[in-house]
């Protein structure tokens, strides 16, 4: 009896311990996610994988979360958001046919293709964020036509399929779209990324996800938490600190988000 108890009061504080790691990931990962505009399933998935969720579980759980991120981002950056809801519905309505599908045919997708193709994508992007000083560093008034739409419509629509088949990276790669098409700055476009793609977006896409498997509500739960207070804090430091630190971050996590997806897409090619 002894020994059980002893047991016992062993595995409750690994168990503890173990979901105080889970926040403290979650609050980091998102913290610095809120900053540049994506990159937490860079830390939080594998986190959650590790711990023995199935894939397709672990995806769903962290989109989950990200929803919270999102709303945590969201609050802090509200007034700023009210002056964008034009560009805001295009995201909504162009990307999320997008998500749906990406969640639908997940399962019959090659991972390591898609890891290879996010991953060399997200390098490209460290290296010109890296290159271009004055990129999304202020706000430059454009006017709206035809083709611009078309040079957004696309692209959101396939960052949307990626967005609900793949973890990482699509959040960044939405920011920089928005920066580059509509040239506004990095500040803007991290509040309407987190806006769109981390309430609407993962919420559609953990729905699906969802369906495959069913979702750990007691790490969830961490999750949620460790993601709200970390989108808040973040979205807090980048209005603080302004498109400089925004920039910087955005580089670093484009370049580690790249290199991780290739790494892993090496790992599944052999």
């Amino acid at each position: 009896m002894l020994i059980n108890s002893i047991y016992l009061q062993i595995s409750n504080d690994l168990h503890t311990q173990n979901k105080i790691i889970i926040f403290l990931i979650s609050f980091i990962s998102n913290t610095f996610s809120s900053i540049s505009g994506g990159g937490a399933g860079l830390i939080q998935l594998p986190a959650l994988i590790l711990s023995g969720i199935p894939y397709y579980q672990a995806l769903a759980t962290h989109k989950v979360a990200t929803v919270a991120l999102g709303l945590g981002g969201s609050i802090r950056n509200f007034k700023s958001l009210r002056k964008d809801f034009y560009f805001s519905w295009q995201i909504l309505f162009f990307g999320t046919p997008g998500v749906v599908l990406g969640a639908s045919i997940v399962k019959y997708l090659s991972e390591q293709y898609l890891y290879l193709i996010l991953g060399i994508f997200s390098i490209f992007l460290a290296i010109y964020s890296f290159c271009e000083p004055n990129l999304g560093q202020y706000s430059i008034a454009k006017n709206d036509n035809f083709s611009l739409k078309l040079t957004f419509i696309i692209p959101i629509f396939l960052i949307g399929i990626l967005n609900g088949s793949v973890s990482s990276g699509t959040g960044l790669l939405v920011t920089i779209l928005l920066i580059k098409i509509f040239k506004i700055d990095f500040l803007r476009a991290v509040s309407l990324t987190f806006f769109t793609v981390g309430i609407f977006w993962n919420a559609m896409g953990a729905f699906f996800l969802s369906r495959i498997g069913s979702i750990p509500t007691n790490i969830l739960v961490i999750l949620i938490l460790g993601s709200f207070t970390g989108g808040y804090f973040g979205a807090h430091l980048s209005n603080l600190k302004g498109n400089k630190l925004i920039k910087k971050t955005f580089t670093i996590l484009c370049l580690f988000v790249g290199l991780t997806l290739l790494i892993k897409s090496i790992g599944l090619f052999f």
